[in-house]
Order: structure tokens, then C-alpha cells, then sequence
């Protein structure tokens, strides 16, 4: 049986300043990345939403090795477990993790 996952996960993006405009739209491009925010010296908050973990790096790498992208950092990673969409409460296990300073 399948566990029913749901990893939630927040990267800080740093870029060079003068490409924050062209890195956003490529990292628009990601399937289940959203950007919640940027600031003008080249920072980027992106949010990651998949099934499974491997996504998440996957995704981590190919925005780190974007040109102009000089660091890419999880911030925040929570996985959620044993949700059932036809029951409506909460029986899901939280496991939440916070790495490094932003």
C-alpha cells in the first residue's frame, strides 16, 4: 500500500541582482514551484509542493545550476502522511524541519 505524501518545501534562491527577472521566469517554468517572493538584491522565495522527496532535489539542483543562480537553500521541509481526501479531518502525521538562516 502506498503511502498518500504530500512534501511541502521552501527554497531561498540568490541570484545576481541584475538577472532576478530572467531567473524567475525560468524557475516558473517547474512544474510545482511557486514563487512567493523576491527582494532586489537577487533573492527568491520558492515553494515546492510534490509527492515524493526526490522532486524536491531534483529541482533544488536544476535551479542551483541555472546561469547567474549563486545559491540555492532549503529553508523549510515538511512531509505530510497518511492523508485520506474522502475523510475531512485531520489524520495526517506532520514532520517539519527547518535548515540553516535565510
Amino acid at each position: 500500500m502506498a503511502l498518500n505524501e504530500v512534501h511541502i518545501s521552501s527554497i531561498v534562491v540568490h541570484v545576481a541582482p541584475q538577472h532576478l527577472e530572467t531567473i524567475k521566469t525560468q524557475i516558473e517554468t517547474f512544474d510545482n514551484a511557486e514563487i512567493y517572493g523576491d527582494s532586489p538584491e537577487g533573492k527568491i522565495v520558492v515553494v515546492l509542493e510534490t509527492e515524493n522527496q526526490g522532486f524536491i532535489t531534483d529541482t533544488i539542483d536544476a535551479i542551483n545550476n541555472l546561469p547567474n543562480v549563486l545559491s540555492t537553500v532549503l529553508v523549510y521541509h515538511q512531509i505530510e502522511t497518511g492523508l485520506d481526501e474522502t475523510e475531512d479531518k485531520d489524520t495526517g502525521t506532520q514532520h517539519s524541519q527547518i535548515e540553516g538562516e535565510v
